[in-house]
């Protein structure tokens, strides 16, 4: 698939199919399903031979990831700066006490949804969107919430779901 991800379009949908996705995850969880990890991954790896992540972007135009001490350090490094000043310059804590981007979309989101700082980009960055993990059943929560970022995971949940539906 490269022509550009319709982000609209995918708002709509994955909203109101957040209500099903939502049972299914609960479907899931009861499920204890032993090759739930093995199903996401084989999911994952054919939904990321269609969708390319630089026709959406959607997470890094919509979301933050947390980012950790290693993340901070290694940025600051990479702009010559000390730690606290790219904390001070970029980022505040969230709710929870995590590290998050002061703003959306990403301020290192450059031209054609490239990452200007990906080869030094935050850990969160590099696992998104997390359906390659183990212990699948441990992250359902994030995994429904990334139904509402990810067009891949959307689709990935969507597929997961006609096993349940039989």
């Amino acid at each position: 698939m490269n022509s550009p991800i319709d982000l609209k379009k995918f708002n709509q949908e994955s909203k109101s199919e957040f209500p099903s996705n939502k049972k299914l995850k609960e479907k899931l969880r009861k499920s204890k399903s032993k090759n739930l990890d093995e199903r996401f991954h084989q999911l994952h790896e054919e939904t990321f031979k269609e969708i390319d992540c630089l026709n959406c972007a959607n997470c890094c135009k919509t979301t933050s990831p947390i980012f950790i001490q290693t993340d901070i350090d290694r940025l600051a490094k990479t702009f010559r700066m000390k730690s606290s000043q790219f904390i001070e310059t970029y980022l505040h804590r969230d709710e929870e006490g995590d590290y998050v981007l002061n703003s959306a979309p990403c301020p290192f989101l450059g031209a054609a949804n490239k990452c200007l700082v990906y080869e030094d980009r935050p850990k969160a960055c590099r696992e998104y969107p997390h359906t390659d993990r183990k212990n699948m059943l441990g992250i359902l929560d994030l995994t429904l919430r990334n139904t509402l970022v990810c067009p891949a995971v959307f689709k990935i949940f969507y597929e997961i779901g006609k096993d349940y539906r039989k």
